[in-house]
């Protein structure tokens, strides 16, 4: 009797260390891979590292716009994975375009890791962009990241702008956001619905001065500056003027994440 009531409580033991294991929830690993820095899956992503090697038209959630430009990935200039390398000529174009964000509240926040080998010195005012938001339901043009060669302060600074809207066509650059050649840089930019902001941020630090909003932009004053309802984003390098010097432009770009929260990693 002793025997059997030993193997009864051993057989009791075993059961109930069996469901205690069933009852434990799946570790993280064997759930859906999400981006833990965001806590949700990001609007849209790309680090171009599952992309083949050369001239590049399309990627996962995003297809391409250019004129006069290319798109090619190419080895990291870290010496690990891919990047995406921009080139244009003369006032050509070439964005990687994500056409089908629908960012909750029409807010949502930006990332990516670039390099401009070189700015414009000619001519007086060259205006460049490397990021423009548009959504159909408005013609008005949000360019969260570009700027401006100004020759009174000889050089080129970074600037919020806008187009097509009834503020016009405007970049509020600074001179306290100098653009600096050569440098690699991690870039954010969060886009406000609440108020119609638009913030910078450079390697992890916010660009006050390059803050714009409903009231407090660079356009007509007598308007409101107010998003479109966002459904697009481009990403890449556009000059507006004709025979710019340099004749030619060259941009890296990595580690893009769109996303409804700020993804960090800055």
């Amino acid at each position: 009797m002793t025997i059997l009531r030993k193997t009864i409580a051993a057989l009791s033991a075993a059961a109930a260390t069996t469901a205690t294991l069933l009852a434990i929830p799946p570790t993280a690993s064997a759930t859906p891979v999400h981006d833990t820095t965001l806590g949700q899956r990001p609007l849209a992503r790309e680090n171009f590292d599952h992309l083949p090697l050369g001239p590049v038209t399309a990627g996962h959630g995003w297809t391409a716009d250019t004129s006069n430009g290319t798109l090619t990935v190419a080895p990291s200039a870290y010496g690990k994975g891919r990047e995406l390398r921009v080139h244009t000529q003369g006032n050509g174009r070439a964005f990687l375009v994500f056409p089908d964000l629908a960012p909750p509240g029409n807010s949502y926040w930006a990332r990516l890791r670039l390099r401009v080998d070189a700015f414009p010195t000619a001519p007086d005012w060259a205006h460049w962009t490397m990021a423009e938001a548009s959504g159909a339901d408005s013609p008005t043009l949000v360019r969260p990241l570009g700027g401006q060669y100004a020759p009174t302060d000889k050089g080129n600074f970074w600037g919020v702008g806008s187009d097509l809207g009834p503020t016009g066509d405007w970049t509020s650059w600074k001179t306290s956001a100098p653009a600096v050649a050569g440098n690699w840089s991690c870039v954010e930019f969060h886009l406000d619905a609440k108020d119609n902001s638009v913030t910078v941020y450079f390697d992890g630090v916010e660009q006050s001065d390059l803050t714009v909003g409903t009231k407090n932009h660079g356009g007509a004053q007598d308007s409101d500056f107010v998003f479109p309802t966002f459904d697009k984003l481009k990403l890449g390098w556009q000059l507006y003027q004709g025979n710019p010097s340099p004749a030619s432009y060259d941009v890296r770009m990595d580690d893009v994440v769109v996303s409804s929260r700020r993804a960090g990693g800055c």
